[in-house]
């Protein structure tokens, strides 16, 4: 849709394209205030207790003062893609057809930087929504060594945050979860061509690689402080995109 076309004015591209006039000017209504504090507030909770389902969430919701139901807490903590973090089958999924390597660390004891890596995704609390977070870290020293931002859970944001990760230094191990972005052929070949040992978590290891998630928010004021602005231009990227 050209808003600004000489010859075709905006009904007749309507017409022509069997788009809906009055469907083009239509903007999504947000979540309103009370359910972004409820969000801020599952988010918070699920820092301390990553154990919490949505009954548990529901729970602790009514004896702080909120008359919810559980229907409208796992609407909400599907909204910020959170669960319950416990061991059960299908934790992770591999993408169809990639290869799943194994755990590595079970009897490993980490003593030096650039011995094991490790990676996570998460996200971020925005003012109309939330982005994605990828952090490549150090398990040693715990240092962030990339990160990389998206609104979807694509592969290609993961990868760059591995190669700009790659181009400090070199581990010995790298781990992950099986999620289909670290299963991935293009995550994996940078890892396998670099001669770098892949380690995945496996079944009953779900809290394994939970210390990075809850590194990077543990002070969530300071992430949310130095991610906000990039996040801010993802979001103004996307409605240039939309309003074209």
């Amino acid at each position: 849709m050209e808003r600004s076309h000489s010859d075709l004015s905006i009904r007749r591209q309507c017409e022509l394209l069997g788009v809906n006039r009055p469907g083009l000017y239509y903007e999504p209504a947000g979540e309103n205030e009370e359910n972004l504090r409820l969000m801020r507030l599952l988010d918070e909770q699920y820092t301390r207790t990553p154990f919490y389902g949505s009954r548990k969430m529901t729970e602790w919701l009514v004896t702080e003062g909120y008359p919810v139901n559980r229907k409208r807490v796992s609407r909400l903590m599907e909204l910020l893609g959170i669960e319950a973090v416990y061991p059960k089958p299908k934790l992770s999924q591999p993408g169809e057809d990639h290869r799943i390597y194994p755990y590595l660390l079970r009897e490993a004891t980490v003593e030096r930087v650039n011995q094991v890596w490790s990676t996570d995704i998460t996200y971020i609390r925005m003012a109309q929504g939330f982005v994605y977070l990828v952090a490549v870290m150090d398990w040693f020293s715990r240092f962030v060594l990339s990160w990389s931002l998206s609104l979807t859970l694509e592969v290609e944001f993961c990868v760059e945050a591995l190669k700009r990760a790659l181009r400090r230094g070199r581990p010995d191990i790298f781990n992950s979860d099986q999620g289909s972005q670290f299963t991935s052929e293009k995550f994996t070949g940078e890892l396998a061509g670099r001669q770098i040992a892949i380690s995945m978590d496996g079944r009953g290891r779900c809290m394994d690689n939970i210390f990075v998630e809850r590194l990077w928010r543990g002070d969530s004021d300071d992430v949310d402080q130095s991610f906000r602005s990039h996040a801010d231009q993802i979001g103004a990227k996307r409605r240039r995109a939309l309003s074209v």
